[in-house]
């Protein structure tokens, strides 16, 4: 690790760079080229280089040439990269790719660059039936998952935070890293708090012995 630290039980903690997509996420005003995006991101990712990041990761992308121009920024900087896409209901990117084929882009675009692929701003229930299997699917590993079953239209349109039912997303994440167990970084996204991720945390690590959500 670059940064080295360790919490009080003596584990190293990994200090990521958070970055975000450009504008909208839900609803981006004009789709960037690769070129393009990697001189967008160059900039902030430079600047989390200079400190003692582990890695930057990028969350909620929503099309594969913003996530090749991050990954290709990042390491022309020297940093690692992870890439953490959402989705529609329908288990697709908001620009209509298969969750399985954007990975495969960006993988064959930056010759694997990507140190690991995630999932955000989603509930379960949208992408769990478009999980890619096989080599694709290992190279997923983060889920940050949204607390809510309601489409990206209709959460930017409530007025009230859904916070779903934590013992249900719970259970989700075990059957996703049942499915999938590749996925050993767990969190949450959009509704969530610090009840889902202990009941994340309750359900999960005693069954799998998974890595700590965070």
């Amino acid at each position: 690790m670059r940064g080295g630290y360790l919490d009080s039980a003596g584990s190293p903690v990994v200090i990521s760079g958070c970055i975000g997509p450009r504008a909208d996420a839900y609803r981006p005003a004009e789709r960037m080229g690769e070129d393009e995006a990697e001189d967008y991101h160059r900039e902030q990712i430079e600047i989390l280089e200079a400190t003692e990041v582990d890695l930057v990761h990028a969350m909620t992308i929503t099309y594969a040439a913003e996530a090749i121009g991050v990954t290709r920024a990042a390491a022309g900087a020297g940093v690692p990269a992870a890439i953490s896409f959402t989705t529609e209901t329908d288990g697709r990117l908001p620009d209509g790719t298969p969750l399985a084929d954007a990975v495969a882009a960006v993988d064959e675009a930056t010759g694997a660059g990507p140190v690991y692929y995630g999932i955000n701003c989603a509930h379960p229930s949208h992408f769990e039936p478009a999980l890619p299997s096989g080599a694709v699917g290992a190279r997923i590993r983060s889920v940050r998952a949204n607390a809510s079953r309601k489409s990206h239209a209709e959460l930017d349109e409530s007025l009230v935070l859904d916070a779903g039912d934590p013992v249900e997303l719970a259970a989700d994440y075990l059957r996703l890293r049942t499915r999938c167990p590749s996925i050993s970084i767990l969190g949450g996204c959009c509704g969530t708090d610090a009840r889902h991720v202990q009941t994340i945390a309750d359900v999960v690590l005693p069954a799998k012995g998974a890595n700590r959500p965070e």
